[in-house]
């Protein structure tokens, strides 16, 4: 039984972010297709006690809980365990913790990386940071073995920079939806059916939620959103500057912040919300996006690359950062009566993701590629 170590990821299961519930739902269906998989999990972000979840075995390792330095550290030590414990491949994922790619290939080890968009284009992190995550994606791209994208623009971004043309184009996923009649909960937050727009993300400047508080401030000012409600289903890794004002300018706007919320809860937020609006200023392939689309809601995006390439129709869409635009946005959903919409979402089961991901692994035990 050939043996993947997975790091890249904060852990799983229940732990907040896009690559976290990517591996949270590929991994235990890549066990069930016959790999020996262990996921290498932050200890600062876990306290569950659990050294095996669905199948998929845990390994807890230090990381420093500083924002610049505890992705690479904690690979450094992955890397390391894998190589311990005879993994036959070690899967990395985003472009921070690819930069020790080509360490992972000096100890003997075959590496697929996993691109999940250029991080360095995030707003939160300084000059050096994003220098050092380009050079994650360079170094990620040019010495992994394989290596898959989740999206079309990333691929197009891998090729123009570092003429990988053979990389793997392997979306997000979403599992199908469970739709909760049980109105308990989104009652507890003081909401009634579809009289709420939906956010869901974590609480991070490149989200943009100030815009949308600010966006959704200008519909209350004007009279227009005077029986909707607006909620933000989410958290922030860490208590910094922004995630204190956005709360703060949260509360003087009368939005209801959920915390990060898993299971019923969030099935229930989604069953029942008018519209779900993502305003971010960069994405891979937002699974919030997806889960909300599986939930046949509306939605209203930035018209960045990541999500035109899901073309939504132009309803969904507004100028990234004009509040102006993604007000009138907003109040076009609002003046109107909710109407469920059906996307295809054939392109984003984990069934077949997980079968491509394992394929991908055929692939790497099958050559002995030299980059």
């Amino acid at each position: 039984m050939k043996h993947i170590v997975v790091t890249g990821t904060r852990g799983i299961p229940h732990v907040m972010g896009g690559v976290e519930t990517h591996c949270e739902e590929l991994y235990p269906r890549v066990v069930k297709r016959g790999f020996n998989v262990d996921v290498i999990r932050r200890k600062s972000y876990v306290s569950d006690g659990l050294n095996e979840w669905e199948g998929v075995g845990l390994i807890d390792l230090y990381s420093p809980k500083i924002k610049a330095f505890e992705a690479i550290v904690h690979t450094f030590l992955a890397i390391i365990k894998a190589k311990f414990i005879g993994a036959d491949i070690i899967h990395i994922h985003a472009i921070g913790p690819a930069l020790l790619t080509p360490f992972a290939r000096m100890l003997g080890m075959k590496v697929v990386f996993t691109s999940h968009g250029p991080d360095y284009n995030r707003e939160k992190w300084g000059c050096f940071a994003k220098a050092m995550l380009k050079l994650g994606e360079r170094w990620g791209t040019n010495y992994a073995n394989e290596v898959i994208v989740i999206s079309n623009e990333i691929d197009h971004i891998l090729k123009e920079k570092h003429h990988r043309n053979d990389c793997h184009i392997i979306p997000n996923g979403v599992p199908a939806p469970i739709f909760q009649n049980d109105t308990e909960y989104f009652k507890s937050l003081g909401v009634e059916s579809r009289k709420y727009i939906l956010a869901m993300c974590r609480i991070v400047p490149e989200k943009n939620l100030h815009h949308l508080i600010e966006a959704y401030a200008k519909l209350k000012k004007q009279g227009l959103a005077n029986d909707i409600k607006l909620v933000i289903a989410g958290d922030s890794d860490f208590d910094d500057d922004y995630s204190k004002r956005l709360k703060k300018m949260a509360k003087e706007n009368d939005v209801i912040m959920t915390g990060f919320v898993k299971g019923k809860k969030l099935q229930a937020l989604l069953s029942h919300a008018r519209c779900y609006v993502l305003p971010s200023s960069h994405e891979g392939l937002p699974i919030g996006l997806l889960e909300a689309m599986s939930y046949h809601l509306p939605v209203i995006v930035s018209d960045i690359p990541a999500h035109t390439e899901l073309k939504l129709g132009n309803n969904s869409y507004f100028h990234l950062g004009d509040i102006e635009d993604f007000t009138h946005t907003l109040n076009k959903n609002i003046e109107t009566d909710f109407q469920s919409v059906e996307y295809d979402m054939s392109r984003y089961d984990w069934e077949n993701i997980a079968d491509k991901v394992c394929d991908v692994y055929q692939v790497c035990f099958k050559k002995n590629k030299k980059n």
